[in-house]
């Protein structure tokens, strides 16, 4: 996929190594601590929909207010996700495809 702003994952992830190495915050960023980070994240966006019924759910981006937190949730998690992926090394979008293929073997379509 080629998208006409420029962004990608290997340049998303520069910037997060980047930003977190101008205010010394490496040590930190150890495999556990980015976890950590990562489920807490998660679990901030679970929370804008904890007591919605599915059909609120389905509307939370109607809202400025609720899409604004969306998605700066999904940022947080992707953020967290891709600096734990850049310090273990692991190709994110690799590590996905590889995924899916094996998915696809283990839930053929019937």
């Amino acid at each position: 996929m080629t998208r006409d702003d420029g962004l990608d994952v290997a340049g998303l992830q520069r910037r997060l190594t980047e930003f977190a190495a101008a205010r010394g915050w490496e040590p930190y960023h150890t495999p556990k601590n980015l976890a950590v980070a990562l489920s807490v994240e998660a679990s901030e966006l679970v929370e804008i929909f904890q007591w919605l019924t599915p059909e609120q759910s389905a509307r939370v981006m109607d809202g400025e207010e609720s899409a604004h937190r969306v998605r700066d949730e999904v940022a947080d998690v992707l953020a967290y996700l891709l600096q734990f992926c850049e310090v273990l090394g692991v190709d994110v979008l690799r590590a996905l495809s590889d995924k899916i293929d094996r998915n696809e073997i283990r839930f053929p379509v019937k």
